[in-house]
């Protein structure tokens, strides 16, 4: 059966802009990404979620996991947990390595849980 694809509208805005304030991300005292190329994307009434180029991310950290979850306005996302976190940071990290083209931007960048990293500290 095939997965709804919804696109984002009125009453359920989402954008993706830039953002030009330094993005770090630590996690039991080390960085595990650090950018000032994070795009910021904000979905309706939810709290917005800073997206990180992988490229700018210590890959060498993350462990990537089986989990996977779908949303109909971003697509399949896909997880990491940051192995220096330990059992809390399972499943951290999540990426649509295929987002649904309202959201394209995002390919190539992922996001943090707030609860399952030490900081997300947006600098400047």
């Amino acid at each position: 059966m095939a997965k709804p694809v919804l696109q984002p509208g009125p009453s359920h805005p989402i954008t993706v802009t830039p953002n030009p304030a330094r993005v770090v991300v630590t996690v039991a005292g080390r960085v595990v990404a650090d950018t000032t190329r994070a795009l910021t994307l904000q979905e309706a009434t939810y709290p917005a979620v800073q997206y990180v180029p992988i490229e700018d991310v210590d890959r060498s950290l993350l462990e990537r996991t089986a989990t996977s979850t779908y949303c109909p306005y971003k697509g399949e996302a896909s997880y990491y947990s940051v192995t220096a976190g330990g059992d809390r940071s399972t499943d951290a990290i999540w990426v649509y390595e295929h987002p649904h083209d309202a959201v394209k931007e995002i390919k190539d960048h992922v996001a943090f849980y707030p609860d399952r990293v030490d900081s997300i500290e947006i600098r400047g």
